[in-house]
């Protein structure tokens, strides 16, 4: 048997698979990348990412258009909108990313082969065509990045009508009056939050106490009481033991208090499976855990030698931006190429409405490593941008070390996702909170923000802030 030989081979062109794909590349590796639909970009562009986005874009443009006109104008939205309509530009969104996601792959010299597939010794690959021709494929280090698919609960019956997961909310035709959602991770808590702002009523159930468990607390407390504001319901500490469609009008789920409730709509985001029971690991010596994911070390290598894994298939967080870096990492790791800053400091962005977004320590995670730690805060209501742009509801926090060092960034509010890089940067440029007061920000601007809390941490520190601290801040904050 004849196997064509390459220095990397990558299962799955979504995210980390992709990324992974061009890291090898750019080293001047031989790379191939074998991805089973006839697009690349995986779930993340054709299911994922990228559609809910355009979704929001357009959910989150509809609910500031209201705040911004201070009531002057406001937005109707019929009983009978189809959901497609508020996506008008999602195919257009979508070719453009497969484009250059596409192009990248080829500027870089990375072989493409659509097929499925499948293990058949150890960095051994056949790839089925759609057609049945086969290709048979070798290499040194063999990445594996099938992404994932939503997990089907045996008291969840699917129908992607009624009752829906994860990858089938979208096809609803019609925005539905009421809705449930059963999970409160980070898919469950951005399209609750998106249909709420749409007007619909939203009931989130989970047995946790809190959403999205590893993000800062005050972050998701927060969510939670805007979440409410805008008329969605969070039951924490709670089970569906049963969900059914009545046949005639709603969906009926069943908690194990006894309470029941009544939706036009049910979507199942109790998490994710990894997309592997296709690959034959059995021919490597590999299998799933019991939670449905392959291990992996802090290099991204599974047990067996030259074969690593990446992104959904290995759990969560199960985010594009998290999946990208560990595909590169994977990589460097594996060529001996430094794969730069810790992961601790690649940020996380959740797609909620409002944003929430984290990078390095949280709060609890700084005084666990170093016994206290600094902490700043500043609420949105204290910028001008803030209320300009009726974006009050938002908080940015700053942790620091006892001696004032940053080392960790959480917020919550409009624009989160990018005010974070802020704080990204000044944590790779291992900076002192005192370095936020010390320099000029734009006026008015959300960004300010790490200036009013900076001054909020320097006065917890009741360290000297200078003479001329506070002279060009036009907004007030507590710690001047």
């Amino acid at each position: 048997m004849t196997f064509e030989h390459y220095d990397l081979v990558v299962i799955g062109s979504g995210p980390s698979g992709h990324k992974a794909a061009i890291q090898g590349a750019k080293a001047g590796r031989r790379v191939v990348i074998v991805e089973e639909e006839r697009g690349v970009g995986g779930a993340c562009v054709h299911q994922g990412t990228i559609p809910s986005k355009t979704l929001r874009e357009t959910a989150v443009a509809i609910s500031h258009f209201r705040r911004r006109t201070g009531g002057i104008f406001d937005v109707a939205i019929p009983d009978d909108l189809q959901v497609r309509s508020l996506m008008v530009r999602v195919d257009d969104v979508i070719r453009a990313h497969e484009s250059f996601m596409a192009d990248q792959l080829r500027r870089n010299g990375v072989v493409r082969i659509h097929g499925r597939a499948r293990f058949v010794g150890i960095r051994q690959i056949e790839a089925r065509s759609v057609d049945g021709t086969t290709q048979r494929l070798s290499g040194d280090l063999v990445v594996i990045a099938t992404g994932s698919r939503p997990r089907l609960p045996d008291h969840v019956p699917i129908d992607h009508d009624h009752i829906l997961d994860s990858d089938s909310v979208l096809s609803m035709i019609y925005l539905p009056a009421s809705l449930t959602i059963l999970g409160a991770g980070i898919i469950a808590c951005e399209y609750a939050s998106i249909f709420a702002s749409l007007g619909v009523k939203v009931v989130m159930v989970d047995k946790g106490p809190r959403p999205i468990g590893f993000l800062e607390p005050e972050l998701t407390t927060r969510f939670v009481k805007l979440f409410e504001q805008m008329g969605g319901r969070f039951i924490a500490g709670a089970t569906a033991t049963k969900v059914a469609w009545d046949g005639v009008s709603a969906v009926v789920t069943t908690l194990a208090s006894g309470e029941e409730i009544r939706s036009d709509k049910l979507v199942s985001a109790l998490g994710r499976v990894a997309n592997v029971e296709r690959l034959d690991l059995a021919a490597t010596g590999l299998a799933p855990s019991a939670q449905g994911y392959l291990e992996v070390d802090a290099q991204y290598r599974t047990k067996v030698p030259g074969i690593s894994a990446v992104g959904d298939v290995i759990g969560p967080p199960s985010l594009a931006s998290t999946g990208m870096d560990q595909g590169r990492r994977a990589v460097c790791h594996a060529l001996g190429l430094d794969p730069g800053a810790p992961t601790e400091l690649v940020p996380l962005g959740v797609y909620t409405i409002p944003e929430m977004s984290s990078v390095g320590l949280s709060e609890a995670q700084a005084v666990e490593r170093f016994g206290h730690a600094v902490v700043g805060r500043a609420e949105f209501h204290e910028l001008a941008r803030g209320q300009i742009s009726s974006s009050q509801d938002g908080l940015l926090k700053l942790v620091g070390d006892p001696a004032g060092k940053l080392v960790g960034v959480q917020i919550i509010g409009e624009g989160a996702s990018e005010l974070i890089h802020v704080g990204q940067v000044a944590l790779l440029g291992r900076l002192d909170i005192r370095a936020f007061v010390d320099n000029a920000f734009n006026f008015p601007t959300l960004a300010e923000g790490y200036r009013v809390a900076a001054l909020d941490a320097l006065a917890a520190l009741d360290v000297p802030n200078g003479p001329n601290v506070g002279a060009d801040a036009p907004t007030p904050s507590k710690a001047e």
